[in-house]
C-alpha cells in the first residue's frame, strides 16, 4: 500500500499557475480553480476524483470549489472531497483555500434551503463533517433569498466567520443592487466581503451589463466566474452537435433545446479562431474570461487528468488583441 501514498510535486509552485490579488485581501488565487460540482460525487468512482485532485494540486490549483448540495446525490462531491483531504491532502491543508456554500436546495423541510441564519449554520456544520475540517477558507451565501432579510443572511455570514468556521464571507448570485447592500453591512460589521461568484463567459455577459465586474472592483472584492465554458457549449464537444452522453443530451444543466443551429455555427466559428490562436476552444474561452484584472479566478470542472492538463494549457496566452476582442464580439452577436 505504501506506493499509494501521496507526495505533492515539489515543483508545484515553480511557475505552473498564474496567482491573482482576491480584491482588497492578503489572499492570492489560483487563476484557475477547480470546481467539485459534476464530477466529484456519487456519479465517479473515488479513485478517479483521487487523482484529477491529486493534480490539480501538483498543478498548483489550490482553490477547491464546493457547496453543500454539489454531487449528484446532496453532500456526496463534499464527501468525496473528505475522503481524499483525510488520505493525501490533510498535510497540505494549510496550503489549500476551500470553499463552500449554502442557499440551494439541501434538505426537506423549510429550514434546508434558501438564506435562513438557521440554514447556513446548519449547512456549514454539515459541510465540514463530510469534508473532515474545522474550518473553511471562504462561506459562500450561495444565493441571495428575497423573503429573508439581508441582514439576517449577513449577519449570519459575519457571526460564521467571527466563530472561527470560516475565514472568510462571500456572496454568490446576488443582483448588483443587492450586492452592494451585502458588501456594506459586511463592511460595517468588520467583515470584508472577499469574493462574489457570478456566472461569466463569453457567452453570457450579465456581469458586464449589470456592471458586477466593476462593482466587486471597486469594492475590493475578488470576481471568480463560474461555467466560463458555458455548461461545455465552449469546448469541443458540441461543434458537430449534440452528443448523446452530453449534458444537453440528458437535458441536464444544459438544454438541448438552447443549442440552435445558429449557437452550433458560432461556437465553430469561435473554435476556428481558437485554432488560430494556437488554442482549443475551451483553451481561449478561459483565456478570455482571464483577459483582465476584473476576474480573480475561473472555477473549471473536470472528469479526467488530461482534461484537466488540457484546460490548465489556457494560461500559455490569455492576451486579445483589440482586433480579436472585437472579433469575438461579432461572432457573438
Amino acid at each position: 500500500m505504501t506506493e499509494n501514498i501521496y507526495r505533492a510535486d515539489d515543483s508545484r509552485y515553480d511557475g505552473k499557475m498564474q496567482y491573482r490579488r482576491c480584491g482588497r485581501s492578503g489572499v492570492l488565487l489560483p487563476a484557475i480553480s477547480l470546481g467539485l460540482w459534476q464530477n466529484f460525487g456519487d456519479v465517479a468512482p473515488l479513485s478517479r476524483s483521487r487523482e484529477i485532485l491529486r493534480k490539480a494540486f501538483d498543478s498548483g490549483i489550490t482553490h477547491f470549489d464546493l457547496a453543500n448540495n454539489y454531487g449528484p446525490r446532496y453532500g456526496s462531491a463534499e464527501y468525496t472531497f473528505g475522503q481524499v483531504m483525510e488520505q493525501d491532502l490533510r498535510p497540505y491543508r494549510d496550503e489549500l483555500f476551500i470553499s463552500s456554500k449554502a442557499g440551494y436546495d439541501m434538505w426537506p423541510g423549510p429550514y434546508g434551503n434558501w438564506g435562513s441564519r438557521k440554514y447556513l449554520f446548519a449547512s456549514l456544520e454539515q459541510s465540514l463533517k463530510r469534508m473532515k475540517l474545522d474550518y473553511v477558507d471562504v462561506f459562500y451565501s450561495h444565493r441571495y433569498d428575497p423573503e429573508t432579510p439581508l441582514e439576517e443572511t449577513m449577519q449570519a455570514l459575519v457571526d460564521i466567520v467571527r466563530s472561527g468556521k470560516a475565514l472568510y464571507a462571500g456572496i454568490s448570485n446576488y443582483p448588483a443592487e443587492v450586492a452592494g447592500k451585502a458588501f456594506k453591512y459586511l463592511e460595517d460589521h468588520d467583515v470584508h466581503c472577499i469574493l462574489h461568484q457570478v456566472k461569466y463567459s463569453m457567452m453570457v455577459r450579465l456581469p458586464e451589463t449589470t456592471g458586477q465586474l466593476v462593482q466587486a472592483k471597486e469594492n475590493g472584492t475578488g470576481f471568480i466566474a463560474f461555467s466560463p465554458l458555458a455548461q461545455g457549449l465552449l469546448t469541443s464537444r458540441y461543434l458537430d452537435g449534440i452528443p448523446t452522453d452530453s449534458r444537453a443530451a440528458r437535458n441536464a444543466s444544459l438544454k438541448s433545446n438552447t443549442i440552435t443551429e445558429e449557437t452550433l455555427g458560432k461556437i465553430r466559428a469561435l473554435n476556428q479562431m481558437a485554432q488560430d490562436r494556437g488554442q482549443s476552444l475551451a483553451q481561449m474561452a478561459l483565456a478570455w474570461d482571464l483577459k483582465d484584472d476584473l476576474v480573480t479566478s475561473v472555477i473549471i470542472g473536470a472528469s479526467s487528468v488530461s482534461q484537466l492538463e488540457d484546460n490548465l494549457k489556457a494560461l500559455n496566452n490569455t492576451h486579445f488583441s483589440p482586433e480579436e476582442l472585437q472579433k469575438i464580439d461579432s461572432i457573438l452577436g
